[in-house]
């Protein structure tokens, strides 16, 4: 053997930039500012409702003013019940807000509001599947931390509040059944506010209706969602439409802006054109196509996914990618626990990533390595999140974000292009995962399906387990056969081997060839057939692991990555 090569297989990670133009800096920018604005929305409490009904449907009529913390009104709540003896009913919301009555069949109800939740004991036993409903007054100045999920603020000296719930915060603002567990299948929303302002919402604007200095914005939405997903934001927007031609059809994507940004936004928003056309082609219709897509600008870092219209702080390619992705991984199908929150963040990442891929190749291998460098910056950490009440794990944007993404492109290397995208879409249109919540283990299977491989091996090493495997090769040629030997450590003890693919392509600048060699333990011996010498001799890895030159020279040894998933750091030795 000539030399041994020490190769530490990393991670990849990163995406941003605005404008095309590629800034690892945004991306972890957005993550913080995601992050830290559902800081203050860990609440145990909040998962406490009752699940023994299903919501059907909620109907909201909410009075604001944005230049006062302060929210007014009434939800009615359209539920079916799931459990036999339903005597009661349980909602969500914080005892900062004041429950002034609740109205069934008209007339009001005795109820509990403490510790978080209103409990409300029903007149008579309602059977199951008996479709119901109650409506729920209160008013009051919702709780805040300093992030909080009811925000009051002002740009440019003009107010604005908005929302933001996710992961626990939609009782800080509203009666509701909070958590991961319930779809309501419809939603109609009324905002009353000033006419000085216009308020933003879930769905399509069915109607504005004077009401005396006030106007009242009628907003519907017609499709399965998510609570953390129901949103509101009221100040002086301007308003503007782009139109995205697509499976035969025409999609509004409808922004309201800071007039003071709306002439410079305009260039950066019609991005999403190709984004959408480029998402429809890889995964399908998108979800809310009889709707609107939209994008409302708000006053914190980041964005947020709410469903039909994106909060967003700022108008970054990478940004826009991102949150329009999460219609597809998200919203249409919803993590079912927030320890798999990585099949909305990761996916996320990973389709902003693949904008880079098919619309602006130059920035393709930047997102690679940037990611690599990123996940590999320490040696540990799972995708699978182990602590839901921990913000900073939750939205761990090396590990839910870029790690969770980066999983996503290596198995497509593993099982190929043809069998990732059929079982992605699969996973999509699945009835029990579309406009549904969905975990890990059902999008294992419909990557299993599609391929016809069993692929527990691969989420026990790299979604459940932690760190990465380095690989050490002995090598030499003679003649037209070149020997390997692999040996492989890992950097963190939770994986005691790390089985992959792996593809070595040689090339002596003249001619090349590339061997995928199966690489199932450490020192495994390979006898490869390389019809021409290797001189000067380059040893280049390549594939959809990751791609790596190396040029083997007497005294000094060069690397130039081209990362699809995992890079190289390498260390030569003398034998």
């Amino acid at each position: 053997m000539k030399k041994l090569l020490t190769l530490i297989l990393l991670f990849s990670t990163g995406y941003v930039l605005a404008q095309p133009n590629f800034s690892q800096t945004n991306f972890l920018e957005m993550v913080k500012g995601e992050r830290d604005a559902h800081a203050g929305k860990l609440i145990p409490s909040a998962l406490s409702a009752s699940t023994d009904y299903d919501v059907k449907y909620y109907n909201c009529f909410w009075n604001i003013d944005p230049a006062v913390s302060y929210i007014s009104g009434k939800v009615t709540t359209l539920f079916n019940p799931t459990q036999p003896l339903f005597d009661s009913i349980v909602f969500d919301l914080t005892n900062a807000l004041t429950v002034d009555s609740i109205w069934y069949h008209n007339t009001t109800l005795t109820f509990n509001h403490s510790n978080d939740l209103i409990t409300i004991p029903l007149p008579a036993t309602i059977p199951v599947n008996t479709l119901d409903s109650i409506t729920v007054f209160y008013q009051g100045v919702p709780g805040s931390t300093g992030f909080g999920s009811f925000i009051q603020d002002t740009h440019s000296g003009t107010p604005i509040i908005w929302t933001l719930s996710e992961p626990y915060g939609s009782s800080d603002w509203w009666p509701c059944k909070n958590g991961l567990t319930d779809k309501a299948d419809s939603i109609d929303i009324a905002i009353n506010t000033s006419s000085n302002y216009k308020a933003a919402s879930n769905g399509i604007l069915v109607s504005t209706t004077p009401n005396g200095n006030n106007t009242i914005y009628q907003w519907k939405h017609r499709y399965p969602i998510a609570t953390y997903l129901i949103c509101l934001a009221v100040t002086n927007y301007a308003e503007y439409s782009h139109f995205v031609p697509f499976a035969g059809d025409t999609l509004e994507v409808v922004n309201y802006i800071y007039p003071e940004d709306s002439a410079s936004a305009v260039a950066q928003t019609s991005e999403i054109t190709a984004m959408i056309q480029l998402y429809d082609t890889l995964f399908g219709v998108y979800a809310f196509q009889n709707e609107k897509y939209g994008h409302a600008q708000f006053g914190w870092g980041g964005g947020m996914e709410h469903q039909t219209i994106t909060f967003v702080s700022g108008f970054d390619y990478d940004l826009l990618a991102h949150e329009l992705a999460h219609h597809w991984f998200g919203d249409k199908v919803t993590c079912g626990s927030w320890e798999d929150i990585w099949l909305n963040e990761g996916f996320a990442t990973y389709l902003a990533g693949l904008c880079f891929e098919h619309l602006i190749p130059a920035y393709w291998l930047p997102f690679k390595q940037n990611q690599i460098n990123f996940i590999t910056s320490q040696n540990d950490g799972s995708v699978l999140c182990t602590d839901t009440l921990d913000i900073n794990r939750l939205f761990d944007g090396r590990l839910t974000y870029v790690k969770g993404a980066m999983i996503l492109h290596q198995v497509r290397w593993v099982i190929g292009d043809s069998a990732f995208y059929a079982g992605i879409n699969s996973y999509l249109t699945d009835v029990t995962c579309a406009y549904e919540f969905a975990r890990t283990s059902d999008l294992k299977s419909h990557l299993e399906i599609a391929s016809g491989q069993n692929l527990t091996w691969y989420f026990n090493d790299w979604f459940i387990g932690e760190g990465f495997p380095s690989y050490q090769i002995n090598w030499s040629q003679i003649g037209s056969s070149v020997y390997l030997e692999v040996n492989q450590t890992q950097s963190h003890p939770s994986v005691p081997f790390f089985e992959l693919p792996l593809p070595i392509q040689f090339s002596n600048g003249t001619q090349d060839t590339i061997v995928r060699i199966d690489h199932t333990t450490s020192g495994q011996n390979f006898i490869l057939n390389i019809p021409f010498l290797l001189l000067p001799l380059t040893l280049i890895l390549s594939g959809g692991l990751f791609q790596i030159t190396i040029l083997l020279l007497p005294d000094s040894l060069k690397v130039y990555p081209d990362i699809t998933f995992l890079s190289t750091r390498i260390l030569p030795q003398q034998r």
